[in-house]
């Protein structure tokens, strides 16, 4: 099916404007299908042809100002509009149209709790063709009127205010201008609570069966919402621009969130049924404020082309964390985004697939879906918070409004956008943007330390970042293998204005250690910088301390012994998530080996009072250092290592001082488990001794550990299943089936990730939960057979069912336990192959597999 290509959307946007699209869906004509007709008022500019997009199950009409077009010229996915004349036109189109179980389209869901029906649309990128039909791209805006006939008791939500019109019949107030992909639906028998805040409706909804659980956090949910609205007002000179905002928790969702103007949908994992850590709900409150962020970028202002991304989710991620320090309970975000989602930008810039934040070029909307990652998202906020750091932010905000008031209700480019910050200020904004904004990879920095009784001299550097990798050529030799070739980038070597933390031992508190300054200073993208410090050389140097830039750090030699004996002991979290991070760094570069991380993770963790670095540490050490870095041999050792640190953190919060710790550290000794005796206890007696009591999310957890150890049968399965049938509990009893070590059990599971029959194509979640199960270390020797058959049947699969399922293919359905050099043999062989979306996710996957290989080697 052909992708929107730039060169397309800039001929057709020359050609048209499109003024009106009047949209009536009916959602009562049967389970698999709806009726969906549009009309759409446009103008051409000239005569010309042009052609609009709709991916229907069947086209019934459509015309042209009246006259009948063939639907036999649909071809894929393009009705062409040929002979326009100059002037207004009516394009009327009558479709039926499939659900879809992908979370892509108008997706449809049956809660197994209570039978009740729910549907919503996810019209990103190219999916709004899967509802009705649009000149999709994003600078072709016009207002919607929307009307939805559904089933009597449901409610329908959209962009605007709905009304009920009788019979089941809903309209939509009509919205301002927007973009194809941000129109929104949601219509069920939903749960819903209903406010106001500062004249506005505000609404939250969620399935029926959540009811309670959403009832019981809705104020905390408002709270935020309400603060971070009102902290915007502050910070926006253009007003919230639409007239509702209601909030959504939809099932089998695929992304966290999603910003429709007025309508916001989020995965409904954000209604908790079972207990959570305060660091969760942080991060719903960031998402909360983040999508709320997009309201102003992304919906008020829109991107021109999808190489502009970074404009919507850069600043949406930036806005969402600092807003949510500003105007919440939650002061300490900067530490989450730094051990969770800064790494994530890190990891993503040292893969063959890393992208400048805002590419020169993206050419069609299939590489446009590729670039929603940790570049677009954490590279870029981190980005922003460095622009913030040099710019100062009264600058900053006067740059942002001074954009919002030229390009409300309109489309914008970066070159707008920074045309607008240079407006407000002295500085070259523009050499900061093809610095920072332009250029793949993440700059080193490291400070070479001499000193006296007196002075201390640091000689600071910027090493820029390798710049070359190794990838799979289309190109193959004599024995059909397939050749790596070398590519280079252009090392990044931006300018850094960073702090330097330098910290002393306390004298009274041998383990401690103690702030003596810290200094602000500019290292150049030439990467020379000298700095003299009165007095003896401190026990720790810190660059970027407060993690204001984008860097990866080297301590100096010393600094690195203090920092591996001392950590626990640097009394800010902030500065301790940098050092963290500079470890995590060096064991994926080679440079430290794992066994001395988890040596320093034993001494230092359980001293550590920063909920988010325990959280994050942890997974590091269990879920890489363990499972990918540490050889084979060693894996039970470091596991153990993992268990014994955890049974501490249990045993010191029996006396309920510390609960997010006591459940950090109880899901940790649960997925860490080689033997089965202790969580075995804990299932059957339903609690942790001294608790938690297990809650859904604590049995089904211990039950797939128990599952991988063999310690189960289905049997088992089942009767849990029976005690929680709901939608969390039918992916609990996927994922425990496909982890269970029996040969017949794992081929059924192949089976039902891999079936060529679309009647029995799992939905996004369960087809996720499935793959979770499948690969499991334990279990090497029965699955070495599969890990060859993954690459040519994940390809397939890919290639039928599209986008979102080629995704969770790359991500959840790859043997990432297979580390070794047949799995990187045969996944080169095979990755040209691919579709886009699984190619990129193989692509990085196998990085990483050559990551862990050196790491093992190192």
């Amino acid at each position: 099916m052909p992708v929107l290509t730039r060169s397309e959307a800039q001929t057709r946007a020359q050609l048209i404007d499109v003024e009106r699209y009047t949209v009536a869906l009916d959602l009562t004509v049967g389970d698999d299908t709806f009726d969906s007709r549009t009309a759409v008022r446009f103008t051409a500019r000239t005569a010309g042809d042009t052609f609009v997009e709709l991916k229907p199950a069947d086209l019934r009409s459509a015309t042209l100002d009246g006259q009948p077009l063939d639907p036999a010229t649909l071809a894929d996915n393009r009705l062409p509009l040929t002979g326009l004349t100059e002037g207004p036109h009516e394009l009327r189109i009558d479709t039926s149209m499939r659900y879809s179980h992908t979370g892509e389209g108008m997706h449809r869901f049956t809660d197994p709790t209570d039978g009740e029906t729910y549907t919503y649309t996810q019209l990103f990128m190219e999916d709004v063709q899967r509802v009705f039909a649009a000149f999709d791209q994003p600078d072709l805006k016009a207002r919607f009127d929307l009307t939805v006939t559904a089933p009597e008791g449901w409610t329908v939500l959209a962009n605007g205010v709905t009304e009920h019109l009788g019979e089941g019949r809903w309209q939509a107030a009509t919205t301002p201008l927007l973009s194809t992909y941000l129109v929104a639906v949601a219509a069920g028998p939903w749960h819903s609570i209903r406010t106001e805040h500062r004249g506005l409706p505000f609404g939250l909804h969620c399935r029926r069966s959540l009811a309670q659980y959403l009832d019981a956090d809705a104020e905390e949910i408002l709270d935020a919402t309400r603060a971070c609205f009102d902290r915007y007002h502050e910070k926006f000179d253009e007003p919230y621009p639409f007239d509702s905002y209601d909030q959504a928790f939809v099932p089998e969702f695929n992304a966290g969130a999603m910003e429709n103007p007025g309508l916001v949908t989020f995965r409904d994992e954000f209604v908790y049924r079972s207990a959570v850590t305060d660091t969760e709900r942080q991060t719903r409150a960031m998402v909360i404020a983040h999508e709320m962020a997009h309201m102003w970028f992304g919906d008020l202002v829109t991107l021109k082309w999808w190489d502009d991304i970074w404009l919507n989710e850069s600043f949406a991620e930036y806005m969402g964390y600092q807003t949510l320090t500003e105007a919440t309970r939650f002061t300490d975000t900067w530490i989450d985004f730094g051990v969770a989602r800064k790494t994530w930008g890190y990891d993503a810039d040292q893969r063959p697939s890393t992208h400048p934040v805002a590419p020169e070029s993206v050419p069609d909307t299939a590489s446009a879906l590729l670039n929603f990652d940790g570049i677009s998202y954490a590279k870029g906020a981190s980005a922003l918070r460095q622009l913030v750091t040099w710019l100062g932010e009264k600058d900053f905000l006067a740059g942002i409004n001074t954009h919002f008031a030229r390009h409300k209700f309109g489309n914008a480019t970066l070159a707008d956008f920074i045309e607008s910050l240079a407006s407000g200020t002295e500085r070259d904004v523009h050499a900061w943007a093809d610095a920072w904004l332009r250029t793949t990879g993440v700059d080193t920095l490291t400070a070479d330390v001499t000193s006296d009784d007196a002075w201390c001299h640091l000689n600071l550097s910027n090493q820029g970042s390798p710049g070359t990798w190794t990838e799979p050529d289309p190109a193959k030799d004599r024995d059909g293998m397939r050749h790596l070739t070398t590519l280079t980038s252009t090392p990044a070597r931006r300018p850094h204005r960073i702090a330097i933390g330098l910290f002393d031992h306390d004298p009274a508190d041998p383990r401690r250690l103690t702030l003596r300054s810290r200094l602000d200073t500019d290292i150049s993208a030439d990467g020379g910088r000298g700095l003299s410090v009165p007095g003896p050389r401190p026990a720790l140097i810190v660059l970027n301390d407060q993690d204001l830039s984008y860097a990866k750090i080297r301590l100096d030699p010393a600094s690195l012994n203090t920092a591996l004996s001392h950590l626990s002991g640097i009394p800010d979290a902030l500065t301790r998530t940098v050092v963290w991070n500079t470890l995590r760094d060096m064991v994926r570069d080679g440079e430290l080996a794992p066994t001395t991380y988890l040596e320093t993770v034993a001494a230092h963790l359980p001293e550590e009072s920063d909920l988010a670095l325990v959280q994050g540490v942890l997974a590091f050490a269990h879920t890489q250092v363990a499972d990918r870095y540490t050889h084979p041999a060693e894996r039970a050792e470091a596991l153990d290592l993992v268990t014994a640190l955890c049974e501490d953190f249990v045993r010191r919060t029996e006396d309920g001082s510390h609960p997010g710790l006591r459940l950090t550290a109880v899901r940790h000794l649960i997925d860490a488990a080689r033997h089965a005796d202790i969580i075995r206890d804990w299932y059957d007696s339903g609690a942790v001794p001294g608790g938690p009591e297990l809650d859904p999310e604590l049995r089904w957890r211990i039950l797939g550990r128990l599952s991988v150890l063999g310690a189960v049968d289905e049997a088992v399965i089942e009767a849990e299943l029976a005690h929680d049938p709901s939608a969390t509990g039918q992916e609990g009893a996927a994922r425990c089936r496909a982890a269970l070590p029996d040969p017949q059990t794992k081929a059924e599971a192949w089976s039902a990730l891999f079936t060529t029959d679309p009647e029995h194509d799992l939905s996004n979640y369960l087809f996720t939960a499935t793959a979770q199960g499948f690969w499991q270390p334990e279990q090497a020797g029965l699955l070495r057979d599969y890990v060859p058959r993954y690459f040519t049947d994940a390809t397939e699969l890919a290639t039928r069912r599209g986008p979102a399922i080629a995704e969770a293919a790359g991500r959840h359905a790859f043997p990432v336990y297979a580390i070794d050099a047949d799995t990187l043999r045969v996944g080169e062989q095979h990755v040209a192959a691919a579709p886009p979306a699984l190619r990129r996710k193989l692509t990085d996957q196998l990085d990483d597999l050559r990551r862990a290989l050196r790491v093992r080697g190192a």
